[in-house]
């Protein structure tokens, strides 16, 4: 009975391939028409995005615009006026994104000389950030951005491609 046995393996061994079972080794046979199939259809160039062709003929360009102030009124405002002069251009607008605010503190000894009661002065200093990301050519932001800025609010525009 042990001879039968190994004769069994030893016969097992010699198949081929594809007798078998590919297995873990080799494609799948379907794997392998797909691959037949996607050889013989003809190249097709990939298609642009839809609306990337608007604006003045130039590209489409993601732009980032970062406004920082300590004013939260004059942030705001600057913000909205931004985001109606995008809206009247007819752009894709996501925005404001109110990022989280930064608190600046510094605690200090109110006497002068480090004398008398543990007395302390807080002060603390908050700023407020916001970002538009507008999807227009560049010559556009430059008539967005030319409205008039609230004094103490901070602009940086960032342009990539899309």
């Amino acid at each position: 009975r042990r001879q039968s046995s190994v004769t069994a393996r030893g016969a097992s061994s010699r198949l081929t391939r594809d007798e078998r079972g590919a297995g873990a080794a080799g494609p799948r046979p379907a794997a392998r028409e797909e691959e037949e199939m996607a050889s013989a259809m003809p190249y097709k160039p990939p298609v642009g995005k839809p609306g990337a062709e608007e604006g003045s003929g130039g590209r489409v360009h993601r732009i980032r615009i970062t406004l920082t102030s300590r004013n939260v009124k004059n942030l705001e405002k600057v913000c909205t006026d931004l985001i109606n002069g995008a809206k009247s251009k007819q752009l894709k607008v996501k925005g404001p994104v109110r990022l989280p605010t930064k608190i600046l503190r510094i605690t200090t000894r109110k006497a002068p000389s480090g004398n008398g009661t543990a007395t302390w002065d807080r002060y603390e200093m908050r700023i407020h950030k916001r970002l538009i990301d507008l999807h227009s050519p560049p010559e556009v932001v430059k008539q967005i951005t030319s409205i008039s800025i609230e004094p103490g609010v901070d602009v940086e525009v960032t342009i990539a491609d899309v």
